[in-house]
């Protein structure tokens, strides 16, 4: 949600159930800059925030079937080493420094308050490209079961969302990512799969001054305590 000089995202993420856990976010030190993320047991994320306020989300892009089957790199490193940059350029820099020939297709999503801009960068195993957004509330959608028709199904519900009074505040983001419509399964907001489902959800809330990461363990849909941190906006 695009805010003056700042911003709100929720982010579900959707995985094997035998994956193993996440850990919760923490402050880092990314080459000298601080930046909170959520991390894997191996060190990779795949949402962050940094002092500079810039948020950055990584998506899977199924849609893209060709896959590295040996040596590839973990996507995991993208938005870690990207939390190095204060800006579009920054970023942009930083991806052109990784191995990404040896990674799998990915949708990295950036939010620059400073520049008032959001900037996707799109890896299809041969080339980067990139779009850039307006300063507005938006979603971006992946799935491992079907990528079109959960696009098509979930950007529905955000669609009709977006028509609530309430639509714009933290409770409205919440609840979105909570939503079971059109029915509970793999194409609901909130994913409820036998083989995988929704893990956690990441709440990214940065103002003028500040940048926080709220993040619950397990599906939004159920009651669960939110740990948080924060840090100062340089």
């Amino acid at each position: 949600m695009a805010r003056k000089n700042g911003f709100a995202l929720g982010m579900n993420r959707d995985e094997k159930l035998s994956r193993a856990r996440a850990l919760p976010p923490q402050l880092h030190s990314i080459h000298g800059r601080h930046a909170l993320f959520p991390f894997e047991p191996g060190g990779g994320t795949w949402v962050g925030v940094n002092d500079a306020g810039v948020g950055l989300a990584l998506i899977n892009w199924y849609a893209i079937s060709t896959k590295l089957t040996e040596g590839a790199t973990s996507r995991g490193e993208v938005v870690k080493m990207a939390l190095a940059a204060d800006s579009m350029a920054g970023v942009g820099k930083a991806l052109a420094m990784l191995p990404l020939g040896k990674m799998n297709a990915f949708r990295l999503i950036g939010f620059f308050p400073a520049e008032g801009r959001v900037k996707e960068w799109r890896w299809n195993l041969h080339q980067l490209q990139a779009r850039l957004h307006g300063w507005e509330t938006n979603t971006w959608i992946s799935s491992g079961f079907d990528e079109l028709g959960a696009q098509k199904s979930r950007s529905d519900v955000f669609s009709s969302a977006r028509q609530q009074i309430s639509a714009g505040n933290l409770y409205w983001l919440r609840r979105l990512h909570r939503s079971h419509r059109p029915v509970r399964g793999a194409y609901s907001t909130c994913v409820h799969r036998e083989d995988a489902a929704t893990v956690s959800y990441t709440e990214m809330i940065v103002s003028p001054h500040t940048a926080k990461l709220h993040y619950q363990e397990g599906a939004p849909c159920c009651k669960a305590t939110f740990s948080e941190c924060s840090l100062k906006r340089i």
